[in-house]
């Protein structure tokens, strides 16, 4: 990353897409090792979840339609019923297991990209061995931040879903309230954009600075002032991107739509798994340079040799002397 400290608050969103593709493309060898063995799975994980439970909704749907046909109080009603319940527990268990996997492999994921970009930046000694070696420390400090996002979110919906009662309760869908109504949602929106783009830059200070949890969302919030338009268009276009791969995989692949055999749909099934997976490997990249661009446009300056000595803690090569020591300082022009 040979671009100036100083000059990275200038990127615009062309700038950022630009720097990423150079990170990327410059040093393919080692980011080609973390997408085997981290993202490949994580998107594989995504698509199969998709297809899986598309299998055990259908039964779930053709048994029920079964009961409606079948006489209450018999013996085939009664095993239906079971098969039905039985079905049900199996899809809960299905999404236990896959929300697991998918947050283990995409903190992971997360983990092994920051520090890897970040140590790009720092021009440190990188390998895929030391990348793997620092993974699971820097995933327990993800993990942290993660639930209070979690809890952050869950905070929100519930305040969001109160606000929405009370208003049908007293004003109802006349007089106005449809209206309101309509406001509220778009507010709500608008909201969860902005709690979405604080986890997300939460998640690259909690691998880079002494900070996780709430004080890493704090940390986002402040970092994320002046940048907002080009964080909120950063991340409406790898949504949009994401929507579209889940779209066409969901239409085409799942459902069989606008394809013909088992071939065709297999073909549209590895091209998602591929665009998916570049996807999930350029949007953590991105997210750094995002990261650097907030943090020189607030003057912070990232002294390289200090940002250094912070990810060698992950090793356990270095042992700082404060935390205060490995902080990103500040300096004002």
């Amino acid at each position: 990353m040979d671009r100036e400290q100083e000059d990275m608050q200038f990127l615009g969103f062309f700038g950022c897409y630009k720097q990423s593709f150079k990170i990327i493309f410059s040093w393919r060898k080692i980011f080609t090792q973390i997408t085997l063995t981290l993202i490949l799975p994580l998107s594989f994980i995504f698509l199969f979840h998709i297809e899986v439970s598309n299998l055990i909704f259908n039964k779930i749907k053709h048994t029920e339609e079964q009961i409606d046909q079948t006489q209450q109080g018999t013996p085939k009603y009664d095993k239906l019923t079971d098969i039905v319940s039985s079905q049900f527990i199996t899809l809960l268990l299905f999404k236990l297991f896959y929300f697991t996997f998918l947050l283990i492999f995409s903190l992971l994921s997360t983990s092994a990209i920051v520090y890897t970009t970040a140590s790009i930046f720092t021009s440190k000694d990188l390998s895929f061995k030391k990348i793997i070696k620092i993974v699971p420390k820097v995933w327990k400090r993800l993990m942290l931040t993660f639930l209070c996002a979690y809890a952050v979110f869950f905070a929100y919906n519930f305040l969001t879903f109160l606000v929405i009662i009370l208003l049908v309760v007293t004003l109802g869908v006349k007089n106005g309230g449809a209206v309101l109504l309509i406001f509220l949602i778009i507010f709500y929106f608008i909201g969860f954009v902005y709690l979405t783009l604080i986890w997300q830059l939460a998640s690259v200070v909690t691998v880079l600075e002494d900070l996780y949890g709430f004080k890493a969302m704090v940390k986002s919030k402040e970092l994320i002032k002046g940048k907002m338009g080009l964080s909120i268009f950063i991340f409406l276009v790898l949504n949009v991107s994401f929507f579209l791969i889940r779209f066409v995989f969901k239409v085409v692949v799942v459902n069989g739509t606008w394809c013909f055999g088992y071939v065709d749909r297999t073909g549209y099934g590895i091209l998602c798994f591929l665009l998916l997976s570049c996807l999930f490997l350029f949007g953590l990249v991105l997210q750094t340079v995002l990261y650097l661009v907030c943090k020189s446009y607030h003057h912070e300056n990232i002294d390289k040799s200090a940002l250094a000595d912070h990810l060698e803690v992950y090793l356990g090569e270095y042992v700082p002397l404060t935390a205060k020591d490995v902080q990103l300082e500040n300096y004002r022009i």
